[in-house]
């Protein structure tokens, strides 16, 4: 496939999602005064927004590239949780394998900025796994939505989501539907994703998940820790993003190691979701390894020049990929 008749393809994919979806609530305004009740200031809030964050953010890349993203996970009965429901359908997300718990809370991280200056941050989210029968709610619900998926993309924030044995079941069963599985992961269970296609952490979770130190910019080591983790795992793959050095990529019998390009840095929010949205899209195209390295990396940098947690241009991305020629 060429270039075009990729970011075509992209269009035909459904992409499933499973993992920590959270609301992040921005609240502006200026500060005129000090509170007479306690020394901190008081905030006169001039605007208030709501962004899909978490897992949301990874819906919205796969959604930006032009495939179908289907989330899959569990989040409370409560007002965050309404909000966090219409903010998905109001970005034309589906929602079939939303469920939504009397028992547990919505994760909601709120930001309050006064002019430029985050003044104070208030998280209200639980961490503890999920119930067995919320597991078994979330199994279920994946089960029914993965024979018509291309792809899955396990989105995990240690929030409680996902559990060792939803990883379990939910990776036996693509593996016997054919169904590639690619993992972007976090401390808790990063020793619990098994036989899945492409693994994806970054520079500090491989060096804390294995408990290894390497120098990063030794190629044999870097190579023979990385071989070490798909060993550990019996992962097919593994992609490393390492920052300003570029990615890693061991997969299908191949290594590449490429460069990070150069960018005007100006936020490096939710690169890796965007690099682990590429990349899943690439995976489910069956693309080689070093186009998939490839497009993920460009894409990653792409967003770091951009303020705030935003969504990849598929038009600039292709631009870009034509020019370095990456497929």
């Amino acid at each position: 496939m060429n270039i075009h008749q990729v970011f075509e393809a992209f269009n035909t994919l459904r992409v499933l999602v499973i993992g920590d979806v959270m609301l992040d609530s921005y609240v502006w305004g200026k500060v005129e005064r000090i509170s007479p009740e306690a020394p901190v200031p008081v905030v006169n809030v001039s605007n208030r927004e709501y962004r899909l964050g978490g897992a949301g953010n990874v819906l919205l890349n796969v959604q930006a590239l032009g495939a179908e993203a289907i989330i899959c996970t569990v989040i409370g009965t409560d007002n965050s949780g309404d909000l966090l429901e219409n903010s998905l359908k109001e970005k034309g997300l589906n929602c079939e394998g939303l469920i939504r718990s009397n028992d547990r809370i919505t994760t909601i991280k709120e930001r309050i900025i006064a002019g430029s200056q985050q003044v104070v941050r208030i998280d209200t989210e639980t961490d503890k796994p999920v119930s067995t029968e919320e597991k078994d709610r979330l199994v279920n619900k994946a089960k029914e939505l993965i024979p018509s998926c291309n792809v899955i993309i396990f989105e995990d924030y240690d929030k409680g989501v996902l559990t060792a044995e939803s990883i379990k079941e939910i990776t036996d069963f693509a593996i016997k539907h054919n169904v590639p599985t690619v993992v972007d992961p976090k401390k808790r269970n990063f020793l619990s994703y098994n036989n899945v296609t492409l693994f994806k952490p970054n520079l500090k979770e491989l060096r804390e998940g294995l408990k290894v130190e390497f120098n990063v910019d030794n190629p044999a080591e870097l190579q023979a820790t990385v071989q070490q983790l798909k060993e550990t795992l019996n992962a097919k793959g593994a992609l490393i993003t390492l920052s300003e050095r570029g990615v890693f990529i061991d997969f299908n019998e191949e290594t590449h190691k490429l460069p990070a390009h150069i960018r005007q840095i100006a936020d490096v929010s939710g690169a890796g979701d965007t690099v682990i949205s590429i990349a899943a899209c690439c995976v489910a195209l069956g693309l080689p390894p070093r186009s998939i390295a490839g497009i993920s990396n460009l894409g990653g940098g792409l967003v770091c020049e951009l303020v705030g947690v935003v969504p990849i241009n598929k038009a600039l991305l292709k631009t870009e990929a034509e020019k370095f020629g990456l497929v």
